[in-house]
């Protein structure tokens, strides 16, 4: 079961990072390689994060980085949007897939708490 839901967080990743770069090539060009450049690397971020969550030994430390990264993301997403870069409903559905990538990566890690409530 666990395996299941690392894979699907995984895929949304994918997902999201796939929607992304299409909406940061409508990115003025004097913030391409600023704002733009900053949120391909959260995202790039959040993504290697889930991959070493899924392989890893020290998963707490490695959600935790993926959680603070999740929130860089929200925070550029949300300063694109208000700056005008990104539209408003371009905003409204990549924001809505970084909460539902959140809310899976907050299961995961309510997850690894129990079971190292277990193991002790």
């Amino acid at each position: 079961m666990q395996e299941i839901k690392e894979l699907s967080i995984l895929t949304k990743i994918h997902d999201m990072a796939k929607y992304a770069y299409p909406a940061l090539m409508q990115f003025p060009k004097s913030e391409k390689f600023a704002l733009a450049a900053d949120i391909k690397r959260c995202i790039d971020f959040v993504l290697e994060k889930a991959i070493e969550g899924t392989k890893g030994y020290y998963k707490k430390t490695t959600l935790r980085d993926m959680d603070v990264g999740l929130l860089k993301l929200r925070h550029y997403i949300r300063l694109s949007a208000e700056l005008g870069f990104l539209p408003t409903k371009k905003y409204e559905i990549w924001a809505g897939m970084v909460t539902e990538i959140g809310k899976m990566l907050g299961g995961w890690i309510k997850q690894e708490q129990e079971s190292d409530k277990y193991k002790q």
